[in-house]
């Protein structure tokens, strides 16, 4: 098969693997041009490096955010995911709220599937983990076993929308399976958070997953207005029950550890349809000035 030749390439490292998922991390870019080649260094010594999904299929399916596919290999065949208008009508509604595409491809057959290469960390993770049912922060999902259903969840009040910032609707994964995410924090600095009929509070929409069985509302950091504002903390997000929570460390510049933003839209495998072209150029704009700064030194 063809991934064989690129498996055995010492350039490109399995950083990670779940079911038919396997994560590929290319160690150095080797296409660069004498003028980009200093810039593609410190990229690399930054742990900024293209990483692709390989899709495994054996008979299996997958569902895939649009735009993502690269290249297949072998029997595979492709649906649209939409099933005539009112399928069509539904997607767009739903991509209105969460920030998805309208339509998710299904690759089903034998052979594989390849994702076009992201900078971006890809997340792999099974839904027993989450009680079978997970919460995603907007613009994460990449793709999952075509298994899993997909809906739309609501806040379960206003109050998480208008002053959490997590948005009012959120794409929830349902079901058996393995799924993937891209996200701006790798999995050895996610912060993972178990309750059991506990309560956790967070300062900002750090959270970028979470279990379906949780409750998520917002509320004052101290018992009263007066005592939250000259804590300095104001309105925390509260999440309640028994779950799972992952945490990012940190925020991207647009303030959502996810990747829709449009400040964060920069190096996506479905090419930042998530986000703006504008946001590209302005990503690749800041790592241009940060060459030109190192220069100095060299």
């Amino acid at each position: 098969m063809v991934s064989q030749s690129l498996l055995n390439n010492t350039n490109v490292q399995v950083t990670s693997a779940l079911g038919g998922m396997q994560v590929l991390e290319y160690v150095q870019d080797m296409s660069v041009s004498p003028s980009t080649s200093k810039l593609q260094y410190y990229m690399s010594r930054m742990n900024v490096n293209k990483r692709q999904l390989l899709l495994n299929l054996n008979g299996n399916g997958y569902t895939v955010q649009a735009g993502a596919m690269q290249w297949t290999a072998g029997q595979i065949q492709m649906e649209s995911g939409v099933k005539g208008v009112g399928g069509f009508l539904s997607g767009m509604a739903k991509a209105a709220v969460t920030k998805e595409t309208v339509a998710k491809p299904i690759y089903t057959g034998y052979g594989q599937v390849m994702l076009e290469p992201t900078y971006r960390h890809i997340l792999l993770t099974n839904l027993q983990e989450w009680g079978g049912s997970v919460v995603l922060d907007d613009g994460l999902f990449l793709a999952c076993d075509n298994t899993v259903t997909q809906k739309v969840v609501a806040r379960s009040n206003l109050s998480s929308a208008v002053f959490g910032r997590e948005g009012l609707f959120n794409l929830s994964l349902n079901g058996t399976g393995i799924c993937a995410l891209e996200s701006i924090v790798p999995r050895n600095e996610i912060i993972e958070v178990v309750l059991d009929n506990d309560m956790m509070k967070i300062d900002g929409n750090m959270a970028i997953a979470w279990s379906s069985s949780l409750d998520f509302t917002v509320e004052k950091s101290s018992k009263s207005l007066v005592g939250s504002a000259v804590s300095g903390e104001g309105l925390v997000n509260v999440y309640r029950g028994s779950g799972k929570i992952w945490l990012a460390p940190v925020l991207e510049t647009g303030g959502s550890a996810g990747v829709s933003s449009p400040q964060n839209a920069g190096e996506t495998a479905s090419e930042g349809k998530t986000g703006s072209a504008a946001a590209r150029n302005d990503t690749m704009s800041k790592i241009e000035k940060f060459g030109k700064f190192m220069d100095k030194f060299s």
